[in-house]
């Protein structure tokens, strides 16, 4: 999926949160988000929580709507791609995401394909508000790879953060790190 973390940060500047930076980016995640992100909240205290970080009277919809907008669509050839790298090799996907990003893009996918499950691309989806883990916490690793009976340094991990990469080593897997521009059209599997 096409990411824009610019433009959630730039939603909640409109919405008067001129601090969001500190609180989220790609790379750095506040204790708040971290909650959200590992499950131990629920949107609604998500909401609720974010109000009170920022002193704002802010609408759940308001908050929903701004933290949404990074997510942007599905490129058909990317689907395509794990269609077919599926048959060659087994797929599972770890995404650091939450509850409300997981319903906006599972609609986004919906809309962009006319599918309902993203998640039938992959042997297992691992997403970490139902996991309770998440990256770049090389604990996150091994509990899927204990679960899935996965050999570390047969498994190869790709990711677009460094953080991530490092986290995902010191778990003893393989890794590629996909700085943007390069997107998994571009590996050669």
């Amino acid at each position: 999926m096409d990411i824009d973390f610019a433009k959630t940060e730039q939603a909640f500047v409109n919405l008067g949160v001129t601090h969001f930076k500190a609180l989220f980016t790609q790379h750095h995640a506040a204790p708040l988000f971290e909650d959200l992100e590992t499950g131990k909240i629920s949107p609604e205290m998500f909401y609720a929580a974010f109000r009170a970080e920022t002193k704002l009277n802010l609408s759940n919809e308001d908050i929903k709507f701004a933290w949404n907008a990074l997510l942007l669509n599905f490129p058909p050839e990317r689907l395509s791609w794990l269609e077919e790298i599926k048959n060659r090799y087994n797929i599972y996907l770890f995404s650091n995401t939450n509850q409300i990003h997981y319903e906006a893009f599972m609609d986004i996918y919906r809309e962009n394909t006319g599918k309902d499950d993203f998640n039938h691309y992959f042997i297992k989806a691992y997403y970490s508000q139902n996991l309770g883990l998440r990256k770049p916490y090389k604990e996150s690793y091994l509990k899927i790879l204990e679960e899935q009976k996965l050999i570390a340094n047969e498994t190869l991990f790709i990711d677009d953060t460094p953080k991530n990469i490092i986290g995902a080593k010191e778990a003893g897997l393989q890794t590629i790190l996909l700085s943007p521009p390069l997107t998994v059209l571009d590996l050669d599997l």
